[in-house]
């Protein structure tokens, strides 16, 4: 195709027009061009990049770690290692929100058990254990 219109390249990427515009605010994307009425063109590389956010999101980096990641990916010839302690980075910061959630689930499984789950609420072990000081 000569080129797609954001609305198209939108659609076809399962985006909104406004997220391709967003993303074209932070050097994401680019037009290959304009028509003479001054309407966005996307060709296939920009539709690739587009999957390439998506998947790099869908992996939980951030917009301003895609755009180093996709920085990279334009010099093929730079050593990978930044790439491999991006990714190392992210596994870690995963591995700690995963440990914070356990120790969450924990306390919310222990308050639960302490719970009847029927009578007055002046009387719920939960709600005294959220109001205590050295909590």
């Amino acid at each position: 195709m000569d080129g797609m219109t954001i609305g198209v390249i939108a659609r076809r990427e399962g985006l909104a027009a406004e997220t391709l515009r967003y993303y074209e605010r932070l050097g994401l994307i680019a037009p290959n061009r304009r028509t003479a009425s001054n309407y966005r063109l996307y060709n296939e590389d920009a539709a690739r990049r587009l999957r390439f956010i998506r998947r790099a999101q869908a992996l939980g980096f951030s917009l301003s770690e895609i755009a180093e990641l996709l920085a990279l990916h334009q010099h093929p010839e730079k050593d990978m290692v930044t790439v491999k302690d991006m990714a190392q980075t992210k596994m870690a910061i995963i591995c700690s929100k995963i440990d914070d959630l356990q120790r969450m689930k924990q306390g919310l499984e222990s308050l639960s058990e302490l719970c009847p789950g029927h009578g007055p609420t002046a009387e719920c072990p939960i709600l005294e254990a959220l109001l205590k000081d050295d909590v």
